[in-house]
């Protein structure tokens, strides 16, 4: 038989995952496409400052790794999560909530915080 998490044997089901640790000016990769970089600069309100390094301009088809502070991605996602929230067009929301998720993801990842 079968054992499901109960209070008594979770045994770490609900652990959150470790962080890497980083200095709070220390920047991390993400990557777009070319078709997340449009989705940013088209239909966000993120500021110059963060959209200035997304405006260079990659090889068409390839991935582009970008660099951020938490900071600076936890804004930038901020931005995204409200567009995604306002979008009128479906397939415009799910694809800003996925670029979200994504983002989300890469903050988890990491901390800038003492223990």
């Amino acid at each position: 038989m079968k054992m499901r998490p109960t209070p008594t044997n979770l045994g770490g089901f609900f652990a959150e995952p470790e962080r890497k640790r980083i200095r709070p000016d220390e920047k991390i990769p993400l990557d777009l496409s070319d078709r997340e970089r449009e989705l940013i600069l088209q239909h966000t309100f993120a500021d110059d400052q963060l959209t200035r390094r997304l405006r260079l301009v990659r090889r068409a088809g390839d991935s582009a790794r970008y660099r951020f502070t938490l900071g600076e991605l936890d804004d930038l996602g901020g931005y995204v999560a409200a567009e995604a929230n306002h979008a009128k067009d479906k397939k415009l929301k799910k694809h800003l909530a996925g670029l979200f998720g994504r983002i989300l993801k890469v903050l988890e990842s990491y901390t800038d915080e003492d223990d």
